[in-house]
């Protein structure tokens, strides 16, 4: 699925109220504040899609709390090729394109929650989860300001940690206009991605 395009009728001004908006803390400062380290693994990245493990360290253990899957646009703009090339090295993708001077939103398409099978699951060691089988969902386009120009640059969906966020914590934290709510065969199609075999 590729990101949606921006509405036709878009105003430019509302976008950028929209990233004013923005919380001013990266997933991976939350994670760092509330666990006290952070940290990103890059698990699988071919075919314009990346999955990552943003972790935090408790002894020698890591546990993820964001699982996130990451489909690019098919082109990237020359505008950000160096940024790009960071992170597909592993980096972050807010804190990259934010030290480089962009201006970085996220457009809520659902909230909701991702329901585990009663199989092994990659998340679900990552997580290091036993019982719990549901994790809050957050799928966004992600859009970059700058020099009056936005950019779509990716869609990316992330499943959290039950005691990292809940579905009510995404809902405090991003607005989200529920009339550009994703259809739910969308959703359904996101969710299969998220839970994709390793193979």
């Amino acid at each position: 699925m590729r990101p949606l395009p921006l509405p036709p009728d878009a105003d430019l001004n509302d976008i950028c109220r929209a990233f004013e908006a923005e919380p001013a803390i990266l997933n991976s400062e939350r994670i760092e504040r509330r666990f006290g380290n952070c940290g990103i693994a890059v698990l699988r990245d071919d075919a314009g899609l990346r999955r990552s493990s943003v972790y935090s360290c408790h002894g020698p253990k890591r546990v993820c709390r964001t699982y996130a899957v990451v489909r690019f646009t098919e082109r990237p703009t020359a505008r950000y090729r160096e940024e790009h090339a960071k992170i597909l090295a592993g980096n972050s993708i807010g804190a990259v394109f934010r030290s480089h001077g962009w201006h970085v939103h996220k457009q809520t398409l659902h909230i909701g929650r991702l329901s585990l099978p009663n199989t092994r699951t990659e998340i679900a060691e990552l997580m290091r989860l036993d019982d719990e089988r549901e994790l809050p969902l957050h799928v966004y386009q992600m859009l970059l300001a700058r020099d009056e120009q936005i950019f779509e640059y990716a869609t990316i969906m992330e499943a959290h940690h039950p005691a990292y966020l809940s579905e009510a914590d995404l809902r405090r934290l991003y607005s989200f206009d529920k009339s550009g709510e994703l259809p739910a065969e969308q959703v359904a199609e996101l969710t299969s991605l998220v839970l994709a075999s390793d193979e």
